[in-house]
């Protein structure tokens, strides 16, 4: 009878281990950033333009995924390139997508310059959260079934192939995110929408029950995701591309004419909000968003999106809070009203945390 009992409790969950309380106030603020989101309402552009006697393959317009399907478009653009006879392309870009183009393009043989008037840390993409998931992308009303194929592509291969850079050399975890509202339950989108593309992707996602989690709202979802940091994932990339022996050449293009200058038959646009000058495209807004870092804490290892509009990482750089998207808006000074309004609303998400000894961790 006692080894029947044993064999009972070892098939048994371990017990539930609480989550730690993020800090959050003034004086523990380190820094405090404002970026640009290269935003367009139908969603980014991936497709082949003639420019003279060249071919461009544009890849832009992500928002702010542009680190989480940096991979998928830049596999899209890769292959609108395979049909064309040259193994000599010009990257024109150096953020994340470009870094990502300009890296497959070696993998398949190609010998890549990357042309860019900033290189990392001095990149929008430096200027980003890191959280895989893609958000401020399109307007859902103007979602084509083109772009939804197009997306669902992306976004796959992006999945897989982060999971492949995941440890400390890429700056790449898996962790907790919980999703938090004090309105409504978590709703998966509907099956018409991009999104339902995507969210499938997302392992061992649930609702929580009120005793499965110490935050003070009533819905709680948790499902997992990877945390990218710039700061390191960036810098890898850039490291890997000098490696494989590509080209780095720092030059600021006004227009497109300046394009056509280049010795590359094969050209990949992957400029962001530049794209809007370089080829005229109006669609492309900025979306702005503000962050704010605290001192790192590293026994916070899950993250939380809500309620409202706030969201928490936590890197090793600092403990990321943010909460703006501003559409329309070029200013990249910081706002400290928005640097007020996100630190209190993070205070009263998680002082309001109950933690009580071994609770809360599922």
């Amino acid at each position: 009878m006692a080894g029947c009992a044993a064999s009972r409790h070892i098939g048994a969950p371990p017990a539930p281990v609480p989550l730690a309380r993020v800090r959050v106030a003034p004086e523990r603020v380190i820094r405090t950033i404002a970026g640009l989101r290269p935003f367009r309402a139908s969603g980014f552009v991936v497709r082949a333009e003639k420019l003279d006697a060249k071919v461009v393959i544009h890849n832009y317009g992500h928002g702010g995924a542009g680190i989480t399907l940096s991979w998928g478009t830049a596999q899209l653009a890769v292959l609108e390139a395979a049909h064309i006879e040259t193994r000599q392309a010009a990257v024109v870009g150096c953020g994340v997508v470009g870094l990502s183009t300009a890296r497959l393009l070696q993998q398949r043989g190609y010998a890549v310059t990357i042309y860019t008037k900033a290189m990392p840390p001095d990149t929008t993409s430096n200027v980003a959260g890191g959280l895989w998931s893609p958000v401020t992308l399109y307007d859902h009303e103007r979602v084509t079934p083109e772009f939804r194929r197009q997306f669902g592509e992306a976004g796959r291969f992006a999945f897989r192939r982060y999971q492949s850079l995941v440890g400390e050399a890429y700056g790449v975890r898996w962790l907790p995110l919980y999703s938090l509202s004090r309105d409504s339950a978590y709703q998966p989108p509907p099956s018409e929408s991009a999104a339902s593309e995507i969210e499938p992707l997302f392992p061992d996602a649930r609702q929580l029950t009120r005793t499965e989690h110490g935050f003070d709202v009533p819905y709680v979802y948790r499902r997992y995701s990877m945390l990218i940091e710039p700061a390191i994932y960036l810098n890898a990339l850039l490291r890997d591309f000098l490696t494989a022996r590509g080209d780095l050449v720092v030059r600021e293009f006004r227009d497109a004419r300046d394009l056509a200058s280049l010795p590359e038959a094969l050209l990949f646009n992957c400029t962001g909000l530049g794209a809007r000058d370089l080829f005229h495209d109006d669609e492309l807004i900025p979306i702005r968003g503000q962050l704010s870092f605290l001192l790192p804490q590293p026994e916070i290892d899950y993250m939380t999106v809500g309620p409202g509009d706030i969201y928490m990482f936590p890197r090793h750089d600092g403990v990321l809070l943010g909460g703006s998207h501003q559409r329309g808006v070029w200013d990249t000074q910081v706002d400290p009203t928005t640097t007020d309004r996100v630190l209190r609303e993070n205070a009263a998400l998680f002082n309001a945390m109950r933690i009580p000894p071994g609770r809360f961790r599922v």
